[in-house]
């Protein structure tokens, strides 16, 4: 059974772990990030610990290029550490990048999730979105990202949102982001899929799963529960309509539709067995355009369009794969 030992807070205010385990997770605490470190280290088997790290300056500037002194970069807890370093260390991010990197010089097997933009030949193994065009003999691809959602975790999820079953079908997951690095949305954009969900919605007789991510703009969540207010469902626009029931939508989906801002999320939604659809990837750019691309050329995922009719599935999960490879480079 996978477990996550209990942490403790060091005198600097950040995590750190109380007991010595064999896998560390290292994060910037970026939802994302956390995400894609836990669910290798969970698919890796055994138990893990978690350390949330923010660097000081100056190493915060130019991570993970060391610096005289990096052993600081993290604080008290993390320079005792030191001392008893994990086998492995699992990073996810540009600071993690710094911390994996700087336990593998401790002899620490070091695992970064994520290009660090220098050389990868500094961690043991990097496993980098395919998109980003990454090369190297210790780099491991992935199409999008990583996450935890295979059957069983669907199963838990429908166990744990088991009164969602009560809704009509078709019951349709409609996700909803925003803007980001490389994605503009406008007002249109949201107005539009709204729109057309609803009226999906209202001719199947059918139900909505939806829910905003912190990056939805106030306005559209506002519209969001208006929208679909007399509508038979589910929606959650922020922590005001309680915990976010996002496992539960994604378990019980007989279809998703998603923004197209996300990589973590159209990766989770292409994981599921329900059919997706996408909206404004038009508007997306850079390296997730790519991505974003490449699920559409497959078939995966389809664009939100007049047909949004069901489709064979053939659930899109990198983790175990990645999980196996990483496995027969450390120890094969």
């Amino acid at each position: 059974m996978i477990t996550n030992v209990q942490r403790m807070r060091d005198e600097s205010g950040l995590f750190r772990p109380s007991a010595t385990a064999s896998t560390w997770t290292l994060t910037d605490g970026n939802a994302g990030n956390v995400r894609q470190a836990e669910a290798l280290a969970a698919a890796l088997g055994g138990a893990f610990e978690r350390w949330t790290l923010q660097s000081r300056a100056p190493w915060r500037w130019l991570a993970p290029r060391i610096l005289p002194g990096a052993r600081h970069a993290f604080g008290d807890g993390f320079a005792r550490a030191w001392d008893t370093p994990p086998g492995l260390a699992i990073g996810c991010g540009r600071q993690a990048a710094l911390a994996s990197r700087l336990l593998r010089s401790r002899g620490t097997r070091a695992v970064q999730i994520l290009d660090p933009r220098i050389d990868p030949a500094h961690w043991d193994l990097v496993i980098a979105p395919e998109h980003d065009g990454l090369k190297g003999r210790n780099v491991i691809p992935v199409l999008g990202s990583l996450h935890p959602i295979d059957d069983l975790w669907l199963a838990a999820a429908r166990r744990d949102f088991a009164s969602y079953a009560a809704l009509p079908g078709p019951r349709t997951a409609l996700l909803i982001g925003g803007d980001s690095a490389h994605t503009r949305f406008d007002a249109g954009t949201y107005e539009v899929l709204l729109d057309r969900i609803a009226s999906v919605v209202r001719d199947e007789s059918g139900s909505v799963l939806a829910t905003a991510s912190r990056r939805t703009p106030a306005d559209v969540r506002a519209r969001l529960r208006q929208q679909f207010s007399a509508l038979p469902g589910v929606v959650w626009a922020g922590e005001d309509d309680g915990a976010n029931p996002y496992a539960g939508l994604l378990a019980w989906a007989d279809r998703i539709v998603c923004t197209a801002d996300s990589v973590n999320m159209l990766s989770e939604a292409a994981a599921t067995l329900a059919p997706v659809f996408v909206a404004g990837h038009e508007r997306v750019g850079g390296r997730p355009r790519r991505f974003i691309e490449r699920l559409l050329r497959s078939r995966r995922v389809r664009t939100v369009g007049v047909d949004m009719e069901p489709y064979d599935v053939a659930p899109l999960r990198e983790t175990a794969r990645v999980a196996a490879e990483v496995q027969a480079r450390l120890h094969g």
